[in-house]
């Protein structure tokens, strides 16, 4: 230690610093309530004072004064009064109502009583306009004096209205304005467009500033301004500026005297980073989409995978349990919205619910097809091929006479709505909620056939259903359940699929033949083929789609299942059977 603690406490010095620091402490609370800082004005008053000085705007005759105020009121979004006061005096909708000598700006209210006439909104305050008696005033638009706007004026209003956008306190709608300005390249926004940037807290609103800022700069005739926009235009990816920073560049190619090589390169040089961006981002969102495209197949699939690949029933009319799915979640939502409410708890909760419900009613609409048509069909797969398509068209006949031939209207609750954005990547949410189902929906089955006294069951009769039933296997009751657990599956497919398509009496014609495409595929009765499948057809289809179209996409698609096939009879997983002869 350098002192004691009596030799630091003792010393002169050490007391008069000590003083010091206690003086300056209490310095604020000797002077009492001068000490206290002057607090800011809060909104209301800010906005008081924005809308008076509107009010002496219009009613005043020097058009200087009235442009100085504008740009005083450029970026001031925040009272909707004053943006519907900018908007109805560039359109000759603001009044003035003279007494005694005094003229106050007024607005006419949108409604009107039975002879045309509508209450007036004082301008410098937002109050009704009211008469001695404290009756509030009635007027026509002939009853009074329209302001006056010129030409000049009305560009000034404009101005104004454009930079209203910017200071609106919803962040959405700050990024649009902001990226409006920004491709007018106006060089009269940037003071406000900086200004706003020092105190936008919002990331997107930030980063919208910039490249608004930076592609207006575009146009500076100062060559270190522009090549710095360039520059930061190239950083920060600005999808928006590449068609600026390409017509600067043929200008620039065109003029290199003009221009430099110096602004040529940074130029092919931010076309190029942004040009790459591009790239990338349309191959994960191609990515993203393929794979959203294999897990709607995986989810419509994998019952079919159970009815066909594991009992080999060809079952025509799986794609309209699949429609009953969709339907069960229709008419689960106007439940909820019949119990609940249209909003809140009610449409946040249905699809949850949706979700089981089309499990059970499925299942119980396969249990009966089964029990009703397919159990005297076995082992007979023309016959039961043309059974299952008459029951299909049956039952798209028999929701066209309940629910209506056109398509019904399915929400879809906050929670799935929306999109998730990353690098400019969107990936909605209710694809990423598929995805996310469809992998449940294979663990679940895996875990069923491989975990649980059912699964053997199934998997016993499968391979070898004489050998099974003689080892006292209820081969009729397994093949019950089996089949109605896989139109449990298929109405759970239903129920995802009505919150990204339409959900209608041909839902499932959609998918039924991609179904069995993946099932064959991947390998009959082979869950990990089904899935591989999937996400081979899937992503293969939005790889094709944007260069060959979506029909002839498909049918590409088609043409190369069956040369594989041709190749690989029993798909691209065979599954082992102990059976003797296979």
């Amino acid at each position: 230690m350098l002192f004691s603690r009596r030799q630091r406490y003792s010393r002169p010095w050490t007391w008069h610093w000590l003083i010091a620091a206690a003086c300056c402490l209490g310095a604020p609370l000797c002077r009492g309530a001068d000490a206290v800082p002057a607090a800011a004005p809060d909104t209301a008053t800010v906005d008081a004072r924005a809308r008076a000085r509107l009010a002496e705007a219009i009613v005043a005759d020097e058009l200087d004064l009235q442009l100085q105020v504008l740009r005083e009121l450029g970026g001031s979004g925040a009272d909707p009064l004053i943006g519907q006061t900018l908007t109805a005096w560039r359109g000759g909708a603001v009044y003035l109502f003279e007494t005694n000598g005094t003229r106050t700006p007024v607005l006419l209210d949108t409604q009107t009583d039975s002879e045309g006439r509508a209450r007036a909104i004082r301008v410098a305050d937002g109050a009704l306009l009211a008469g001695g008696d404290g009756q509030g005033l009635l007027f026509t638009a002939n009853d009074l004096t329209s302001a006056d706007a010129s030409s000049k004026l009305r560009r000034a209003i404009k101005t104004a209205l454009d930079l209203f956008g910017v200071a609106n306190p919803n962040p959405k709608m700050r990024r649009d304005a902001v990226v409006k300005l920004g491709q007018e390249q106006n060089a009269d926004y940037l003071p406000h467009l900086e200004a706003r940037l020092k105190i936008e807290t919002e990331a997107e609103v930030h980063r919208a500033l910039q490249e608004a800022i930076a592609v207006t700069r575009l146009l500076s005739d100062d060559a270190a301004t522009r090549e710095a926009a360039i520059v930061e235009l190239g950083a920060l990816r600005s999808i928006t500026s590449l068609v600026f920073l390409k017509q600067l560049l043929t200008q620039a190619e065109g003029d290199a005297a003009k221009y430099g090589p110096a602004t040529i390169k940074a130029l092919r040089r931010s076309v190029w980073e942004i040009e790459n961006y591009l790239w990338w981002g349309n191959l994960f969102g191609t990515a993203f989409r393929g794979l959203s495209l294999s897990a709607v197949l995986l989810v419509a699939a994998i019952g079919l995978a159970i009815t066909f690949g594991l009992m080999g029933v060809i079952n025509m009319a799986h794609g309209e349990i699949i429609m009953v799915g969709a339907y069960t979640a229709y008419v689960t939502q106007n439940l909820f919205a019949s119990w609940f409410g249209k909003g809140g708890l009610g449409i946040e909760l249905y699809f949850l619910a949706a979700l089981a419900v089309s499990f059970v009613v499925a299942g119980a609409v396969g249990l009966v097809l089964e029990r009703g048509v397919i159990r005297f069909l076995y082992r007979r797969p023309l016959e039961s091929l043309l059974a299952t398509w008459g029951v299909s068209l049956v039952l798209q006949q028999l929701f066209r006479h309940i629910f209506g031939a056109a398509n019904v209207q399915v929400t879809s609750p906050s929670w799935l709505s929306g999109s998730l954005v990353i690098h400019d990547v969107l990936l909605a949410y209710n694809r990423i909620f598929v995805i996310a189902f469809a992998f449940a929906i294979v663990a679940g089955t895996y875990l069923l056939l491989t975990r649980t006294s059912l699964g053997l069951q199934i998997r016993a009769v499968m391979q070898n259903r004489a050998m099974a039933s003689a080892l006292g296997v209820r081969t009729d009751r397994v093949n019950m359940l089996t089949f109605a657990l896989g139109s449990g599956l298929a109405g759970m497919a239903g129920a995802c699929l009505s919150q990204i398509g339409n959900v209608g009496p041909s839902l499932g014609q959609n998918y039924i033949v991609d179904c069995f495409m993946v099932v064959v595929l991947g390998g009959v009765g082979n869950l990990v083929g089904t899935v591989s499948a999937a996400l081979g057809v899937g992503v293969t289809d939005q790889i094709l789609q944007p260069w060959l179209g979506a029909v002839l996409g498909k049918i590409v698609v088609l043409g190369a299942i069956i040369l594989f096939l041709q190749w690989r009879p029993a798909g691209l997983f065979a599954t082992r059977s102990r059976n003797l002869e296979g």
